[in-house]
């Protein structure tokens, strides 16, 4: 079993964030949060299949889909917790083939045992439960 990853190590080393149900809404949490990433400094790739772009970034329909060269540091998670074992799946899809080890971050509400699981079993770090915001404004 893996154990949590060092949160603060996670945010320090990161450069990258995959945001999967990033919503072109302002008002929603995604949004916000997604756009918090870009204005921390961190490149912020997008995912939703409804949308081409969001904040001024190509969207992609999955993780699946964002090019292989493009390395993924966390993936953050803003799906109900019964779709979230399809996002680590795809991640470790990707990560098979990338090599890279992205860290699963759930946000609040969106953990699901299966998917921990599934990540423990790619060897994917694990944030559970947690607000990815919150804890890099922590840092500063």
């Amino acid at each position: 079993m893996l154990s949590s990853p060092d949160v603060s190590a996670v945010l320090r080393s990161a450069r990258t964030i995959a945001v999967v149900g990033c919503s072109p809404r302002g008002f929603q949490t995604s949004h916000r949060i997604a756009r918090y990433i870009q204005d921390a400094g961190f490149a912020m790739i997008p995912v939703n299949p409804n949308h081409d772009e969001i904040l001024g970034e190509t969207a992609y329909p999955t993780l699946d889909a964002v090019p292989d060269d493009v390395q993924i540091d966390v993936v953050d998670v803003f799906r109900r917790p019964e779709f979230t074992a399809d996002v680590v799946r795809d991640a470790a899809r990707r990560s098979e083939r990338t090599g890279d080890r992205p860290t699963i971050w759930t946000q609040i509400g969106v953990h699901s045992a299966e998917a921990e699981q599934l990540a423990q079993e790619a060897g994917l770090p694990y944030v559970a439960d947690r607000c990815l915001m919150v804890d890099h404004a922590a840092l500063r």
